[in-house]
Protein backbone atom coordinates (compact mmCIF):
# COMPACT_ATOMS: atom_id res chain seq x y z
CA UNK A 1 0.00 0.00 0.00
CA UNK A 2 1.43 3.15 -1.04
CA UNK A 3 -0.28 6.61 -0.20
CA UNK A 4 1.18 10.60 -0.03
CA UNK A 5 2.99 10.44 3.43
CA UNK A 6 2.79 6.84 3.79
CA UNK A 7 5.73 4.56 3.79
CA UNK A 8 5.06 1.34 1.46
CA UNK A 9 4.34 -2.06 3.38
CA UNK A 10 7.16 -3.90 2.83
CA UNK A 11 5.86 -7.46 2.64
CA UNK A 12 2.88 -7.14 0.51
CA UNK A 13 3.39 -10.33 -1.50
CA UNK A 14 3.97 -10.25 -5.80
CA UNK A 15 3.18 -13.31 -7.89
CA UNK A 16 6.01 -15.64 -8.68
CA UNK A 17 7.34 -15.15 -12.37
CA UNK A 18 9.53 -17.48 -14.91
CA UNK A 19 11.53 -15.88 -17.75
CA UNK A 20 8.53 -13.21 -18.24
CA UNK A 21 5.59 -16.09 -17.87
CA UNK A 22 3.56 -16.55 -14.86
CA UNK A 23 4.03 -19.75 -12.90
CA UNK A 24 1.14 -22.32 -13.47
CA UNK A 25 -1.13 -22.57 -10.78
CA UNK A 26 -0.61 -25.33 -8.42
CA UNK A 27 -3.05 -27.84 -9.09
CA UNK A 28 -4.41 -27.91 -5.46
CA UNK A 29 -5.02 -24.48 -5.78
CA UNK A 30 -7.45 -25.19 -8.83
CA UNK A 31 -9.33 -27.92 -7.47
CA UNK A 32 -9.90 -25.75 -4.48
CA UNK A 33 -11.08 -22.53 -6.98
CA UNK A 34 -13.16 -25.45 -9.15
CA UNK A 35 -14.79 -26.07 -5.92
CA UNK A 36 -15.71 -22.32 -5.29
CA UNK A 37 -17.77 -22.81 -8.84
CA UNK A 38 -19.43 -25.74 -7.92
CA UNK A 39 -20.62 -24.16 -4.86
CA UNK A 40 -21.52 -21.39 -6.38
CA UNK A 41 -24.19 -23.52 -8.25
CA UNK A 42 -25.28 -25.50 -4.81
CA UNK A 43 -26.03 -21.88 -3.33
CA UNK A 44 -27.71 -21.00 -6.04
CA UNK A 45 -30.39 -23.91 -6.03
CA UNK A 46 -30.43 -23.55 -2.21
CA UNK A 47 -31.30 -19.60 -2.04
CA UNK A 48 -34.39 -20.39 -4.21
CA UNK A 49 -36.17 -23.53 -1.81
CA UNK A 50 -38.70 -22.24 -0.30
CA UNK A 51 -38.34 -23.77 3.02
CA UNK A 52 -35.15 -22.00 3.11
CA UNK A 53 -36.54 -18.35 2.37
CA UNK A 54 -38.72 -19.34 5.32
CA UNK A 55 -35.78 -19.89 7.24
CA UNK A 56 -34.78 -16.18 8.04
CA UNK A 57 -31.24 -17.36 10.08
CA UNK A 58 -30.47 -19.99 7.50
CA UNK A 59 -31.30 -17.92 4.38
CA UNK A 60 -29.07 -15.26 6.09
CA UNK A 61 -26.06 -17.09 6.63
CA UNK A 62 -26.57 -18.73 3.10
CA UNK A 63 -26.54 -15.65 1.75
CA UNK A 64 -23.52 -14.39 3.00
CA UNK A 65 -21.57 -17.35 2.01
CA UNK A 66 -22.78 -16.64 -1.25
CA UNK A 67 -21.35 -13.27 -1.47
CA UNK A 68 -17.98 -14.78 -0.40
CA UNK A 69 -18.07 -17.71 -3.18
CA UNK A 70 -19.54 -15.83 -5.78
CA UNK A 71 -16.40 -13.05 -5.75
CA UNK A 72 -13.89 -16.39 -5.79
CA UNK A 73 -15.67 -18.16 -8.56
CA UNK A 74 -16.02 -15.33 -10.35
CA UNK A 75 -12.12 -14.00 -10.11
CA UNK A 76 -11.81 -18.02 -10.88
CA UNK A 77 -13.85 -17.57 -14.24
CA UNK A 78 -11.85 -14.27 -15.15
CA UNK A 79 -8.61 -16.11 -14.50
CA UNK A 80 -9.84 -18.99 -16.98
CA UNK A 81 -10.70 -16.88 -19.83
CA UNK A 82 -7.55 -15.00 -19.37
CA UNK A 83 -5.62 -17.82 -19.26
CA UNK A 84 -7.47 -18.87 -22.78
CA UNK A 85 -6.59 -15.77 -24.09
CA UNK A 86 -2.88 -16.01 -23.28
CA UNK A 87 -2.79 -19.40 -24.83
CA UNK A 88 -4.10 -18.10 -28.48
CA UNK A 89 -1.71 -14.89 -28.18
CA UNK A 90 1.10 -17.29 -27.85
CA UNK A 91 0.10 -19.37 -31.18
CA UNK A 92 -0.55 -16.17 -32.71
CA UNK A 93 3.84 -15.73 -32.18
CA UNK A 94 4.72 -18.02 -35.26
CA UNK A 95 2.39 -15.55 -37.74
CA UNK A 96 5.15 -13.04 -38.17
CA UNK A 97 2.17 -10.31 -39.29
CA UNK A 98 0.80 -10.97 -36.33
CA UNK A 99 3.73 -11.28 -33.75
CA UNK A 100 3.14 -7.39 -32.66
CA UNK A 101 0.29 -7.31 -31.48
CA UNK A 102 0.32 -10.82 -30.12
CA UNK A 103 3.60 -9.96 -28.19
CA UNK A 104 1.25 -7.06 -26.42
CA UNK A 105 -1.28 -9.46 -25.75
CA UNK A 106 0.65 -11.88 -23.91
CA UNK A 107 2.32 -9.24 -22.00
CA UNK A 108 -1.23 -7.69 -20.84
CA UNK A 109 -2.56 -11.60 -20.23
CA UNK A 110 0.05 -12.08 -18.13
CA UNK A 111 0.32 -8.79 -16.21
CA UNK A 112 -3.66 -9.49 -15.51
CA UNK A 113 -3.21 -13.30 -14.57
CA UNK A 114 -0.75 -12.33 -11.68
CA UNK A 115 -2.80 -9.96 -10.40
CA UNK A 116 -5.70 -12.80 -10.50
CA UNK A 117 -3.50 -15.26 -8.80
CA UNK A 118 -2.74 -13.24 -6.24
CA UNK A 119 -6.17 -11.98 -5.42
CA UNK A 120 -7.32 -15.21 -5.55
CA UNK A 121 -4.97 -16.66 -3.50
CA UNK A 122 -5.63 -14.10 -0.79
CA UNK A 123 -9.44 -14.84 -1.21
CA UNK A 124 -8.33 -18.49 -0.51
CA UNK A 125 -7.11 -17.52 2.53
CA UNK A 126 -8.15 -18.90 5.91
CA UNK A 127 -10.99 -17.07 7.40
CA UNK A 128 -11.13 -16.64 11.11
CA UNK A 129 -15.02 -17.31 11.77
CA UNK A 130 -15.48 -14.24 14.52
CA UNK A 131 -14.48 -11.64 11.64
CA UNK A 132 -17.60 -11.07 10.50
CA UNK A 133 -19.37 -10.62 13.94
CA UNK A 134 -20.01 -7.33 16.12
CA UNK A 135 -17.18 -6.40 18.70
CA UNK A 136 -16.69 -4.60 22.01
CA UNK A 137 -13.65 -2.13 22.28
CA UNK A 138 -12.77 -1.79 25.43
CA UNK A 139 -10.27 1.59 26.26
CA UNK A 140 -8.56 2.02 29.22
CA UNK A 141 -6.48 4.82 30.24
CA UNK A 142 -2.84 3.99 31.19
CA UNK A 143 0.64 5.51 32.00
CA UNK A 144 0.13 9.65 32.02
CA UNK A 145 -2.37 10.19 34.62
CA UNK A 146 -5.30 12.42 33.34
CA UNK A 147 -3.26 12.92 29.85
CA UNK A 148 -3.52 9.29 29.27
CA UNK A 149 -7.44 9.54 30.31
CA UNK A 150 -7.74 12.19 27.78
CA UNK A 151 -6.03 10.17 25.14
CA UNK A 152 -8.43 7.90 26.09
CA UNK A 153 -11.31 10.25 25.33
CA UNK A 154 -9.18 10.73 22.09
CA UNK A 155 -9.41 7.38 21.00
CA UNK A 156 -13.12 6.77 21.81
CA UNK A 157 -14.08 9.44 19.24
CA UNK A 158 -12.03 8.31 16.86
CA UNK A 159 -13.13 4.29 16.86
CA UNK A 160 -17.02 6.39 17.27
CA UNK A 161 -16.23 8.39 13.97
CA UNK A 162 -15.03 5.44 12.13
CA UNK A 163 -17.53 3.11 13.04
CA UNK A 164 -20.38 5.47 12.44
CA UNK A 165 -18.85 6.38 8.78
CA UNK A 166 -19.11 3.04 7.75
CA UNK A 167 -22.70 2.56 8.70
CA UNK A 168 -22.24 1.09 11.87
CA UNK A 169 -23.95 1.53 15.18
CA UNK A 170 -21.95 2.07 18.69
CA UNK A 171 -23.52 1.65 21.75
CA UNK A 172 -21.68 2.70 25.19
CA UNK A 173 -21.74 -0.88 27.40
CA UNK A 174 -20.19 0.95 30.29
CA UNK A 175 -18.13 3.72 31.17
CA UNK A 176 -15.86 5.34 34.09
CA UNK A 177 -14.81 8.90 33.35
CA UNK A 178 -12.38 11.13 34.33
CA UNK A 179 -12.26 14.35 36.25
CA UNK A 180 -10.42 16.74 33.52
CA UNK A 181 -12.35 14.79 30.75
CA UNK A 182 -11.72 11.33 28.75
CA UNK A 183 -12.64 8.01 30.51
CA UNK A 184 -10.73 5.84 32.84
CA UNK A 185 -12.47 2.95 31.09
CA UNK A 186 -15.12 3.01 28.31
CA UNK A 187 -16.77 -0.48 26.45
CA UNK A 188 -18.29 0.62 23.31
CA UNK A 189 -20.46 -2.20 21.08
CA UNK A 190 -19.81 -1.62 17.64
CA UNK A 191 -22.37 -3.31 15.59
CA UNK A 192 -21.81 -3.63 11.89
CA UNK A 193 -20.98 -6.60 9.64
CA UNK A 194 -17.36 -7.52 9.98
CA UNK A 195 -16.42 -5.12 12.69
CA UNK A 196 -14.60 -7.37 15.14
CA UNK A 197 -12.72 -8.43 11.65
CA UNK A 198 -12.11 -4.90 10.18
CA UNK A 199 -10.84 -3.56 13.94
CA UNK A 200 -9.37 -6.54 16.13
CA UNK A 201 -5.45 -5.29 15.31
CA UNK A 202 -6.49 -2.30 17.26
CA UNK A 203 -5.88 -4.14 20.25
CA UNK A 204 -2.65 -3.49 22.19
CA UNK A 205 -0.71 -0.70 23.67
CA UNK A 206 -1.81 3.06 22.24
CA UNK A 207 1.24 6.11 23.46
CA UNK A 208 1.01 9.49 22.55
CA UNK A 209 3.09 12.08 22.52
CA UNK A 210 2.10 15.99 22.62
CA UNK A 211 1.64 18.63 25.45
CA UNK A 212 -0.98 18.00 27.63
CA UNK A 213 -3.40 20.74 28.52
CA UNK A 214 -2.22 20.43 31.94
CA UNK A 215 1.38 21.86 30.73
CA UNK A 216 2.24 25.35 31.30
CA UNK A 217 5.74 24.96 30.32
CA UNK A 218 5.20 23.13 26.91
CA UNK A 219 6.98 19.98 27.04
CA UNK A 220 5.97 17.36 25.41
CA UNK A 221 4.86 14.01 27.33
CA UNK A 222 4.65 10.75 26.20
CA UNK A 223 1.22 8.77 28.11
CA UNK A 224 -0.48 5.42 26.89
CA UNK A 225 -3.83 3.92 26.79
CA UNK A 226 -4.94 0.21 25.79
CA UNK A 227 -7.44 -1.21 23.92
CA UNK A 228 -8.66 -4.58 23.62
CA UNK A 229 -11.15 -5.65 20.88
CA UNK A 230 -13.22 -8.63 21.35
CA UNK A 231 -15.75 -10.27 19.05
CA UNK A 232 -19.41 -10.16 20.24
CA UNK A 233 -20.14 -14.14 21.54
CA UNK A 234 -22.73 -16.14 19.25
CA UNK A 235 -25.84 -16.30 21.45
CA UNK A 236 -25.53 -20.23 20.27
CA UNK A 237 -21.89 -20.36 21.41
CA UNK A 238 -20.82 -18.52 24.14
CA UNK A 239 -19.23 -20.08 27.23
CA UNK A 240 -21.96 -20.79 29.39
CA UNK A 241 -21.92 -18.87 32.72
CA UNK A 242 -22.50 -21.00 36.29
CA UNK A 243 -24.87 -18.98 38.54
CA UNK A 244 -22.26 -20.18 41.66
CA UNK A 245 -19.54 -18.60 40.19
CA UNK A 246 -21.16 -15.28 39.86
CA UNK A 247 -21.32 -12.50 42.18
CA UNK A 248 -23.63 -9.73 41.16
CA UNK A 249 -23.67 -6.65 42.67
CA UNK A 250 -26.42 -3.26 41.79
CA UNK A 251 -25.04 0.17 42.98
CA UNK A 252 -26.43 3.71 41.98
CA UNK A 253 -25.26 4.91 38.73
CA UNK A 254 -22.26 7.94 38.89
CA UNK A 255 -22.17 10.79 36.67
CA UNK A 256 -24.71 12.02 34.14
CA UNK A 257 -27.53 9.69 33.42
CA UNK A 258 -30.63 11.29 34.15
CA UNK A 259 -33.03 11.78 37.65
CA UNK A 260 -34.21 8.34 36.67
CA UNK A 261 -30.91 5.81 37.07
CA UNK A 262 -29.31 8.23 39.88
CA UNK A 263 -32.67 7.53 42.26
CA UNK A 264 -32.28 3.89 41.77
CA UNK A 265 -29.69 1.13 42.41
CA UNK A 266 -30.10 0.20 38.40
CA UNK A 267 -26.29 -0.41 37.56
CA UNK A 268 -24.90 -3.93 37.67
CA UNK A 269 -21.22 -5.27 38.40
CA UNK A 270 -20.58 -8.68 37.69
CA UNK A 271 -17.51 -10.81 39.00
CA UNK A 272 -16.66 -14.11 37.50
CA UNK A 273 -15.15 -15.81 40.89
CA UNK A 274 -13.22 -17.88 39.20
CA UNK A 275 -11.08 -15.46 37.15
CA UNK A 276 -11.67 -12.30 39.05
CA UNK A 277 -12.81 -10.40 35.88
CA UNK A 278 -15.43 -7.85 35.95
CA UNK A 279 -18.14 -6.34 33.93
CA UNK A 280 -20.46 -3.64 34.86
CA UNK A 281 -23.02 -1.55 33.07
CA UNK A 282 -24.94 1.45 33.74
CA UNK A 283 -25.62 3.14 30.89
CA UNK A 284 -29.31 1.54 30.52
CA UNK A 285 -32.50 2.81 32.48
CA UNK A 286 -33.11 -0.70 34.15
CA UNK A 287 -31.19 -3.43 36.43
CA UNK A 288 -32.19 -5.82 34.33
CA UNK A 289 -31.06 -4.46 30.80
CA UNK A 290 -27.60 -3.40 32.94
CA UNK A 291 -27.41 -6.91 34.18
CA UNK A 292 -27.77 -8.37 30.24
CA UNK A 293 -25.29 -5.78 28.91
CA UNK A 294 -22.79 -6.61 31.82
CA UNK A 295 -22.67 -10.52 31.02
CA UNK A 296 -22.71 -9.73 27.47
CA UNK A 297 -19.17 -7.97 28.13
CA UNK A 298 -18.14 -10.70 30.79
CA UNK A 299 -18.68 -13.61 28.15
CA UNK A 300 -16.61 -11.19 25.94
CA UNK A 301 -13.88 -11.02 27.90
CA UNK A 302 -13.79 -14.63 29.25
CA UNK A 303 -13.35 -15.78 24.88
CA UNK A 304 -11.19 -13.54 24.68
CA UNK A 305 -8.74 -14.43 27.48
CA UNK A 306 -9.14 -18.28 25.99
CA UNK A 307 -8.44 -17.03 22.53
CA UNK A 308 -5.23 -14.73 24.30
CA UNK A 309 -4.10 -18.15 25.41
CA UNK A 310 -4.13 -20.02 22.27
CA UNK A 311 -2.19 -17.35 20.83
CA UNK A 312 -0.22 -18.08 23.28
CA UNK A 313 0.76 -21.28 22.67
CA UNK A 314 1.03 -20.83 18.66
CA UNK A 315 3.59 -17.93 19.48
CA UNK A 316 5.30 -20.40 21.23
CA UNK A 317 6.68 -21.46 17.82
CA UNK A 318 5.49 -19.08 15.81
CA UNK A 319 5.69 -14.41 16.29
CA UNK A 320 3.01 -13.21 14.45
CA UNK A 321 3.63 -10.07 12.61
CA UNK A 322 0.77 -8.22 13.76
CA UNK A 323 1.17 -9.35 17.49
CA UNK A 324 -0.68 -11.37 19.47
CA UNK A 325 -3.18 -8.41 20.71
CA UNK A 326 -2.22 -8.17 24.53
CA UNK A 327 -2.48 -4.82 26.16
CA UNK A 328 1.35 -5.18 26.33
CA UNK A 329 1.93 -4.80 23.02
CA UNK A 330 2.49 -1.50 22.03
CA UNK A 331 1.62 -1.15 18.93
CA UNK A 332 1.13 2.46 17.57
CA UNK A 333 2.76 6.04 18.58
CA UNK A 334 0.22 9.13 17.88
CA UNK A 335 3.04 12.06 17.65
CA UNK A 336 1.25 15.01 17.48
CA UNK A 337 4.04 17.75 17.38
CA UNK A 338 5.06 15.95 13.82
CA UNK A 339 1.57 15.19 12.91
CA UNK A 340 2.77 11.29 12.83
CA UNK A 341 1.25 8.24 13.15
CA UNK A 342 3.09 5.12 13.17
CA UNK A 343 2.60 1.02 13.53
CA UNK A 344 5.35 -0.42 14.90
CA UNK A 345 4.46 -3.93 13.75
CA UNK A 346 4.62 -3.30 9.90
CA UNK A 347 6.67 0.45 9.99
CA UNK A 348 3.99 2.31 8.56
CA UNK A 349 3.80 5.63 9.10
CA UNK A 350 1.29 8.02 7.90
CA UNK A 351 1.40 12.19 8.36
CA UNK A 352 -2.33 12.44 8.37
CA UNK A 353 -2.63 12.18 12.53
CA UNK A 354 -5.21 15.05 12.30
CA UNK A 355 -7.06 13.28 10.03
CA UNK A 356 -6.76 9.64 11.86
CA UNK A 357 -8.12 11.12 15.29
CA UNK A 358 -11.23 12.51 13.20
CA UNK A 359 -11.68 8.45 12.27
CA UNK A 360 -9.87 8.86 8.78
CA UNK A 361 -8.61 5.36 10.12
CA UNK A 362 -8.99 3.06 7.03
CA UNK A 363 -5.18 3.74 5.39
CA UNK A 364 -4.32 1.91 8.34
CA UNK A 365 -6.77 -0.66 8.59
CA UNK A 366 -6.01 -1.57 4.90
CA UNK A 367 -2.22 -2.04 5.87
CA UNK A 368 -2.71 -4.07 8.73
CA UNK A 369 -4.85 -6.68 7.01
CA UNK A 370 -2.82 -6.29 3.96
CA UNK A 371 0.85 -7.21 6.28
CA UNK A 372 -1.97 -10.01 7.75
CA UNK A 373 -2.85 -11.90 4.59
CA UNK A 374 0.98 -11.63 3.83
CA UNK A 375 1.87 -13.47 6.82
CA UNK A 376 -0.93 -16.13 6.17
CA UNK A 377 -0.19 -16.62 2.48
CA UNK A 378 3.82 -17.58 3.46
CA UNK A 379 2.65 -19.81 5.79
CA UNK A 380 1.01 -21.70 3.38
CA UNK A 381 3.72 -21.49 1.35
CA UNK A 382 5.99 -22.66 4.03
CA UNK A 383 3.58 -25.64 4.88
CA UNK A 384 3.17 -26.31 0.97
Amino acid sequence: MTSAGTQPNPITPKPARIAGFVVLMHPSIRHQLQRHAERLAELDFLLAQPDVMADMAQFLALSREHTEVAAVAGRWARWQQREQDLAAARELLRDADMAEMAHEEVAACEAELAELEAELQRLLLPKDPDDARNAFLEIRAGTGGDESALFAGDLARLYTRYAQGRGWRVEVMSESPAELGGYKELVLRIAGDGAYGTLRFESGGHRVQRVPVTETQGRIHTSAATVAVMPEPDEHEAITLNPADLRIDTFRASGAGGQHINKTDSAVRVVHLPTGMVAECQDGRSQHANKAKALQVLQARLQDKERGERAAREAATRKGLVGSGDRSDRIRTYNFPQGRLTDHRINLTLYKLDRVMEGDLQDVVDALRTAHEAELMAELEAAA
